[in-house]
């Protein structure tokens, strides 16, 4: 990502560093961008609001070091499995898992990742998913690509947009954790609520449905009326 922060904020010790952004992720995840106030997340942080902008120009530039923060913890995780040599359906299981961990550990990280898809500055939007969604989708397009030219799944899929269609259930999983829509959506569909559902119990139904999607290939006359 681009750096969004003054050479002032490198400077300073690693503590002071966490401790302003995870003040600015509390804000602006809780209040959205527009409604969050640089000299609130200033005086919460325990710093004057002249030391706060010799770190950042803008609310914005502020915004964008909390992104940078919280979604380095998820593209690590996601790093990790995709490396890996494993077949494509047991990075699936993986990522999944690692879905549910880290949406139960750093609620905050989520809600701002879903304040950041409800942008209503459009030139911002494409900043923003541009900046958090390319590395990301690098990866997924490869590692599915790589499956297609092993043989490991459906040889009639694009690898983008399976890409594409697997990040969104991994988007949607996570905000089923965090954001109070999706969890109401969840309990519409099951009955029960997030907390109520196990990982392994998320993941195994989720898994299905992917496997499915990957591996099972119908000819073109299955489609038809009738068929």
């Amino acid at each position: 990502m681009i750096k969004h922060y003054k050479e002032a904020f490198e400077k300073i010790p690693e503590e002071r560093k966490e401790n302003i952004l995870e003040v600015g992720i509390d804000e602006f995840s809780s209040k959205g961008y527009e409604n969050a106030n640089i000299n609130v997340i200033a005086h919460n942080a325990g710093i004057s609001i002249g030391l706060m902008y010799k770190y950042f120009s803008t609310k914005e530039d502020l915004f964008l070091t909390c992104i940078t923060r919280g979604m380095k913890i998820l593209e690590d995780a996601v790093e990790e499995i995709m490396i890996s040599q494993d077949k494509l359906l047991i990075k699936a299981e993986k990522l999944l898992r690692a879905a549910c961990e880290l949406s139960r550990k750093n609620i905050k990280y989520i809600k701002l990742y879903n304040e950041i898809t409800a942008e209503k500055d459009g030139e911002r939007a494409v900043m923003l998913a541009r900046e958090i969604e390319s590395v990301t989708s690098r990866k997924y397009i490869t590692s599915i690509a790589q499956a297609l030219a092993g043989g490991d799944v459906r040889q009639d899929l694009d690898p983008r947009l399976f890409a594409f269609f697997l990040d969104n259930l991994l988007t949607t999983l996570q905000f089923s954790f965090t954001c109070e829509y999706y969890r109401e959506r969840l309990r519409i569909y099951t009955g029960v609520d997030t907390d109520e559902l196990n990982d392994d119990e998320i993941v195994n139904q989720l898994l299905k449905f992917i496997e499915s999607a990957f591996t099972f290939e119908k000819k073109k006359s299955d489609y038809t009326e009738g068929k």
